[in-house]
């Protein structure tokens, strides 16, 4: 079975909403190769539609571009993009679809597909809190800036149930973000 590997950026009060807003001063090397460790490496890339347009407005250019993340944007055309939606899209961007039918048995045949890769996903947040709802998300990389945001949407809202996690490995970059890496246990 495939594993399910969410990236995201996370403010120290643990907002993911936005990150475009308060995360780039702290964006350095070391968090590009991580976010790329995780991206780029995957043949497969889960996105919800905010997520899929903010990429395809993006990458595709950058690609064309032939600048310093031509190699990433290249590597992100090539994947396979599936798309969470409740509405039918026309993609521009090569290799993209739309996950058909309910999201958890969908993604659930999904990681039973044949692949040399982990399925990515970086932002979607509804989508990941879904995923991690059901069982399905299998590791968290989170890119934790020490920055209080002190509104927007948090990662883990107000639930039922704790969900539980391994550290699998943490690192502190120059910037101060630290990369913090989880398994769901």
């Amino acid at each position: 079975m495939r594993k399910i590997i969410a990236g995201l950026f996370v403010s120290l009060d643990g907002v993911v909403e936005d990150p475009a807003a308060w995360h780039l001063p702290y964006f350095s090397d070391e968090m590009g190769a991580a976010v790329t460790d995780t991206l780029a490496k995957a043949d497969t890339v889960l996105l919800g539609r905010e997520t899929y347009d903010s990429f395809a407005g993006a990458w595709p250019e950058r690609e064309t571009a032939g600048g310093e993340d031509a190699g990433m944007a290249k590597s992100l055309g090539d994947a396979r993009k599936i798309v969470v939606s409740r509405q039918p899209l026309e993609f521009t961007w090569r290799n993209s679809e739309l996950l058909r039918g309910d999201l958890v048995e969908a993604v659930t045949a999904l990681k039973n597909e044949p692949g040399d890769t982990h399925i990515a996903m970086s932002g979607s947040i509804s989508v990941v809190q879904q995923l991690l709802a059901a069982g399905l998300l299998d590791e968290l990389r989170l890119l934790v800036h020490p920055v209080a945001v002190r509104r927007g949407r948090r990662l883990f809202e107000d639930g039922d149930h704790p969900i539980p996690f391994t550290l699998v490995s943490a690192e502190t970059f120059r910037t101060g973000v630290q990369h913090l890496v989880y398994e769901v246990a």
